[in-house]
């Protein structure tokens, strides 16, 4: 499996799991229109379902162990693109332990660049490391 595939999976999941949020659409047919409707060329498609699956259905426990470094910022304030990629990175990191650490946070890093507010990288690198530490 190539490093891109993962990453290009990461990319698609983060989009379905925003698209999950915003729209309230069932898991299963957010999962299909982005396999059936995305350019998935290059896309390790099982790691895309079992990253968009499990941080959709897994949400309010993984919402949990983001809170807490959230400050005072309440998590519903957090903005939609952050939100997904922190839920796949606390995704990766409870349940894809072959993935180091270090891979999960630069790679959430990179899409907060991709898709979040100029400062969204920051704020992602800063709720990962604080969660990194209690693991």
């Amino acid at each position: 499996m190539k490093p891109s595939e993962r990453r290009r999976a990461r990319r698609l999941a983060v989009q379905a799991i925003y698209s999950w949020q915003m729209s309230g659409n069932n898991v299963a047919d957010v999962e299909h229109e982005f396999l059936t409707e995305q350019t998935v060329d290059g896309v390790d498609i099982p790691y895309f379902r079992e990253l968009f699956v499990g941080a959709a259905t897994k949400h309010a426990e993984l919402d949990q162990l983001v809170i807490p470094y959230l400050a005072l910022r309440p998590f519903e304030d957090v903005d939609p693109i952050e939100k997904a990629i922190l839920r796949l990175a606390a995704f990766e990191l409870s349940y894809r332990k072959d993935t180091p650490q270090k891979v999960v946070v630069n790679e959430a890093i990179e899409l907060a660049k991709a898709f979040g507010a100029d400062d969204s990288h920051k704020f992602v690198n800063g709720i990962l490391d604080k969660l990194i530490k209690q693991k």
